[in-house]
């Protein structure tokens, strides 16, 4: 490439929201909840970093109150996962974090997403713990 030629520049493109029906928000559920149930995904798979990008993306699209601490922790936790040198005390932190919050989120939902979100809670604080010892 010539050095003085001018750099293509794209414009940015907006990000169309993306419209989540409770039945994809349900599968992804049950889909997490699958995941974590057979134990936690190997750090160095794609799997986990393929789940959080799903979630972000639903969480992301969501209208409901108390879900942003929630992507901004799985952002932190897909960095910390594609980290090599990442200490497994560090994402035992976080889901432990993830854990409460998304109890919390638990506590005020009640459209039948209370009892997977406190499974899926329940599944975070064992992964953390799991990773801690």
């Amino acid at each position: 490439m010539d050095s003085t030629a001018a750099t293509p520049h794209t414009s940015p493109i907006s990000p169309t929201p993306l419209v989540v029906s409770d039945q994809q928000t349900s599968a992804l559920l049950d889909d997490t909840l699958t995941l974590l149930n057979t134990g936690l995904p190997d750090k160095a798979g794609t799997q986990a970093t393929a789940e959080i990008g799903r979630w972000q993306a639903v969480l992301s699209a969501s209208e409901r109150p108390g879900l942003a601490k929630i992507a901004q922790e799985l952002g932190q936790l897909d960095e910390l996962l594609a980290d090599p040198s990442a200490a497994a005390h560090d994402v035992a932190e976080l889901l432990a974090s993830l854990s409460a919050e998304t109890t919390k989120v638990a506590d005020d939902v009640g459209d039948g997403y209370a009892a997977p979100l406190t499974n899926l809670a329940n599944l975070l604080r064992k992964a953390a713990h799991s990773l801690s010892r």
